[in-house]
């Protein structure tokens, strides 16, 4: 029995897993300093916590969140693909300005060019972890309808063990990641794409959620 369970764990977090690894490549390749790795895995941990809660209680007939309001958290990861893209955009513009004000200098003026992660986190490191939560809850909303009617056939013992299971699986998830994303080859072709792929994927992966969960028909249903 305790093999079935772990069996049927790892199966039903890997199934619902497969969103995570390209978002965890693409912020883990921009990883300059141990405080970002940090933010990254644990909102990974607090976000996949917040679902598995969320699941359970409902499971336990406690809580149960319609899909087509599940659906609206896709539009946490539309509103960071337009303001990463944006502000790419108003870098290159003040990067061409500074060019011209400094001759030819470079040295001239500083460069503040920031990465990825300072983007989403608005330049405040301890906000990091925060936005790292919201996109775990976001690209794993619709996992609520794998979770839920599994937990619902677990005992309390057997749940026991389902979430030491997730448990391991979110550092295995979070170190494959990481790894890959370390490969120099895989780093560099991210670094030089970073401003079209990550608005690109974070933006699908909203309209992904919110298709997947009928949003747009039930918002199109209060509007008519």
């Amino acid at each position: 029995m305790l093999i079935g369970t772990i069996f049927t764990a790892v199966a039903a977090y890997a199934a619902t897993s497969i969103d995570y690894v390209i978002i965890l490549l693409i912020l883990f390749s921009q990883t300059l300093k141990k405080g970002q790795l940090k933010s990254i895995v644990i909102g990974q941990y607090l976000g996949t916590a917040i679902l598995v809660g969320v699941s359970l209680l409902a499971a336990y007939g406690l809580t149960l969140v319609p899909p087509h309001l599940v659906g609206l958290l896709g539009l946490i990861p539309i509103y960071l693909g337009i303001r990463i893209w944006k502000r790419e955009e108003d870098e290159n513009n003040e990067e061409n300005i500074l060019s011209r004000l400094s001759s030819g200098n470079p040295n001239r003026y500083e460069n503040n060019e920031e990465n990825i992660l300072s983007r989403l986190s608005s330049g405040n490191p301890n906000r990091l972890f925060i936005t790292i939560t919201a996109i775990t809850l976001a690209a794993g909303g619709d996992n609520l309808g794998v979770y839920i009617p599994y937990f619902s056939t677990l005992n309390p013992s057997e749940t026991i063990v389902m979430l030491i299971v997730f448990a391991i699986l979110v550092a295995v998830l979070c170190y494959l990641s990481y790894q890959l994303a370390s490969v120099k080859k895989v780093s560099k072709t991210i670094e030089k794409w970073e401003r079209w792929i990550v608005p690109i994927i974070f933006i699908g992966l909203g309209l992904m959620i919110l298709l997947e969960n009928e949003t747009f028909h039930f918002l199109w249903g209060l509007v008519i």
